[in-house]
């Protein structure tokens, strides 16, 4: 909620606009309050999203703070030449991490930069591409490609906290005749071989024999998914032991939603907070990988390997 490109700002939340005088943002809050209250006929969701919003802007501290971006433009710290990506630095974590390949984000934030400069116009200068009026006000597109490049960084920093049991690569290519074509993030560790879908649809999703539903959600996600990795999995000769889709946790109803088999792939699609969890106890169904096999699927991983 308020955080993501597709979602609506604190600002349409409270029906003002960005430049309100506080006590103009004052004003606009109690009347929504009123407007929104359950015990006055109003929505219960609304309500709740007025307050959070109130949290947000409320004071002149948490408004400067929010005015400066939402985070849209805080890119994982990488090397743009170097073979493994790592996250943004942390000097008081010294725990192992997971060995990390690949640009997470990077094939969609390229993507990005450039639509937007052509939307803005030649000749515009943009000292901010991720100036959050401007994102804001970018066609659905545009703003779907950096949500989801924030959605894959995002995912990145947690699979990176699982250990140094676990391998993962980032953005990977699964054809080489069109970029689009690609998996977010595999992960290889003791619980399994795993094709990780990361989104941000900006609303809440459902699932319906086995594939996400809502006004949001386009073509067939899951089932896409479950393609792609069979495919990859025949070039290295290797099996995935299932796939994962992974959500903002507002846009989930549960935390864990396992959908059994879906063309043979055990998948589930779950909450962000609620990742490492599945990756480090397995999906049902899914099969265990360890000893020497581990090392095995990650040699052949790495011989057909390529990033978007």
């Amino acid at each position: 909620m308020f955080d993501s490109p597709l979602s609506a700002s604190a600002y349409d939340v409270l029906a003002v606009k960005p430049d309100a005088s506080d006590d103009d943002l004052r004003r606009a809050y109690r009347l929504r309050l009123r407007q929104t209250h359950p015990d006055t006929g109003g929505d219960a969701a609304v309500f709740v999203q007025v307050q959070r919003a109130w949290e947000l802007v409320g004071t002149p501290d948490a408004r400067a703070a929010y005015d400066r971006g939402h985070g849209f433009g805080d890119a994982a710290s990488f090397a743009p030449d170097a073979p493994q990506w790592r996250p943004r630095s942390r000097p008081a974590d010294t725990r192992p991490r997971a060995r990390s390949f690949g640009q997470p984000g990077g094939w969609r934030r390229e993507r990005y930069l450039t639509l937007i400069r052509e939307w803005a116009g030649r000749g515009v200068d943009l000292p901010d591409p991720y100036d959050p009026a401007l994102v804001r006000s970018a066609p659905h597109d545009i703003r779907r490609l950096l949500a989801d490049a924030l959605a894959e960084e995002a995912t990145a920093r947690l699979v990176g906290d699982l250990g140094m049991g676990y391998t993962v690569w980032h953005d990977v290519a699964a054809d080489p005749r069109d970029p689009e074509v690609k998996l977010d993030h595999i992960v290889l560790g003791p619980s399994g071989l795993y094709a990780l879908l990361s989104e941000d649809f900006g609303a809440p999703v459902r699932t319906k024999r086995g594939e996400l539903i809502g006004d949001a959600v386009e073509g067939s996600p899951i089932a896409r998914l479950v393609l792609t990795a069979r495919g990859l999995g025949r070039s290295a000769k290797v099996k995935f032991s299932g796939a994962v889709v992974v959500l903002p946790d507002d846009d989930v109803a549960t935390a864990i939603e396992e959908l059994g088999r879906v063309k043979g792939l055990p998948v589930a699609v779950v909450g962000r907070s609620a990742l490492a969890t599945v990756l480090r106890r397995g999906v049902t169904g899914a099969r265990e990988i360890g000893g020497n096999e581990l090392f095995d699927v990650r040699t052949r991983l790495q011989q057909v390997m390529r990033f978007a």
